[in-house]
């Protein structure tokens, strides 16, 4: 038996329609990186990653309603786990967060933004191995 997926249960097309499951989606995004990338290569993942909000469009319209972003500001908790840059991106419905993310979850291009596929493969290699970290919440 295949292991239970989102595309198991839910047609793609619903599943990543703009109206399934309305409600702010908080989608927050750590990534570490390998000692020997340089702070122009990070900056250049910070700010593609930001242009993800004007690039990433559906149906020819951005659909992520805000992307916060920064680089880590160690606090005294000493929890931050060598973890270098977080975003939070809101969205507007579930349906929104899953076109966005697209794979593993949903596996038919035609039912996940292309702008952000391209930029996982971008920032893949620059990454370790644990190196993203992804939380997700409604608010």
């Amino acid at each position: 038996m295949p292991p239970a997926t989102p595309e198991n249960h839910v047609n793609p097309a619903k599943f990543t329609a703009s109206d399934f499951k309305t409600g702010t989606i908080q989608h927050i995004v750590l990534f570490r990186y390998k000692p020997m990338v340089s702070a122009e290569q990070r900056r250049e993942v910070f700010d593609r990653f930001l242009q993800l909000k004007d690039k990433a469009k559906r149906n020819g319209q951005p659909y992520i309603v805000s992307i916060k972003a920064g680089g880590q500001n160690t606090s005294l908790e000493g929890a931050g786990q060598n973890f270098d840059q977080a975003f939070i991106v809101e969205f507007r419905s579930e349906g929104d967060r899953n076109y966005y993310v697209g794979t593993p979850a949903v596996t038919d291009p035609a039912f996940y933004d292309p702008e952000h596929q391209k930029f996982k493969e971008f920032v893949g290699p620059f990454l370790t191995k644990h190196g993203a970290l992804v939380y997700d919440f409604p608010s």
